[in-house]
C-alpha cells in the first residue's frame, strides 16, 4: 500500500457535516434574493465547493460588484451562523474527526484545512471548535476573495504548498463533487471522499475517488506515513 506525507480536509460536509444547515440558509437567502428558493439540482451544480461570489452571481444572473458581493454573503453567512448556534446538539465535528486528528497530531503528520468558506466562518469554526488544538491556524487555505473556487486546483493546489508537499504526496478528504475534481486537477495523490450527503454508489461512479469514508472512523491509518515509518526509512 502506498503511503502518503500529508492530508489536507475540506471543511463544510466533511469535518464538520453542515451541509444541510447551508442548503436551510441558501434557500432562506435565495428566496430574498431573486424570490424563489435554491432547488436541490441548482445546489449540487451551483452551490457546493463553490465561492459566495460564484453562488451569488447564479443568483442574480449577472457579475455582481465587490460591495454587493460582501452585503450578501455577510447576510447569508449570519443566517447559518444563527441556524448552527441554535442547533448545539448537532454544532459538533464529524465522527471520528477528534480522534482522527490527535492521532495526526501525536505522529507528526502535516495537515491544513482548504475551505471555500470565507474568513468571518473559519474565525467562526476556528472558536467554537476549538480548531487550534490540532492545526497551524496560519496554513488554513479559506476564500479570501482572491483564490478560485472549486472546481478549480488552486485551493488544493495552496494548501499542498502550506504543507511544504508536493500534491502528488496527499490525501484529500472532500464530500462535495466539485470539491473532488479540484483536488483531482490539482494532482492529488489519494482523493477520499466522505459519505456525509451524498451516497456511497455516486461516488462509486466517480472516476477520481480512490476510497469512501462514512466518517473518520473508517479511515485506514496506514495511508499516511507516521513517525515510526520516518524512523524505520532511514
Amino acid at each position: 500500500m502506498k503511503k502518503y506525507k500529508g492530508i489536507i480536509f475540506d471543511f463544510n460536509g466533511t469535518l464538520f457535516w453542515d451541509s444541510k444547515k447551508h442548503q436551510e440558509a441558501w434557500r432562506e437567502y435565495s428566496k430574498k434574493l431573486r424570490g424563489t428558493p435554491f432547488t436541490d439540482e441548482e445546489m449540487q451544480k451551483y452551490m457546493f465547493g463553490r465561492t459566495n461570489e460564484d453562488i451569488i452571481r447564479y443568483l442574480i444572473g449577472k457579475q455582481p460588484d465587490k460591495a454587493l458581493v460582501e452585503k450578501c454573503q455577510n447576510e447569508k453567512e449570519a443566517i447559518y451562523r444563527e441556524m448552527c448556534l441554535k442547533d448545539r446538539e448537532h454544532f459538533v465535528l464529524a465522527k471520528g474527526v477528534e480522534k482522527f486528528l490527535d492521532y495526526l497530531c501525536e505522529n507528526e503528520i502535516p495537515h491544513t484545512i482548504a475551505t471555500m468558506s470565507e474568513e468571518v466562518n473559519v474565525k467562526f469554526f476556528i472558536k467554537e471548535f476549538n480548531l487550534a488544538k490540532w492545526f497551524d491556524i496560519e496554513k488554513i487555505v479559506y476564500d479570501d476573495g482572491k483564490i478560485k473556487g472549486k472546481p478549480a486546483p488552486d485551493i488544493y493546489l495552496a494548501a499542498a504548498k502550506n504543507l511544504n508537499l508536493a500534491p502528488c504526496d496527499c490525501i484529500v478528504a472532500e464530500d462535495a463533487l466539485s470539491g473532488i475534481e479540484a483536488a483531482h486537477s490539482a494532482g492529488i495523490g489519494k482523493i477520499i471522499a466522505v459519505e456525509s450527503m451524498e451516497t456511497r454508489e455516486l461516488y462509486s461512479k466517480v472516476a477520481a475517488v480512490d476510497e469512501i469514508i462514512a466518517d473518520f472512523d473508517e479511515f485506514d491509518r496506514n495511508w499516511l506515513f507516521t513517525k515510526l515509518d520516518k524512523v524505520s526509512s532511514l
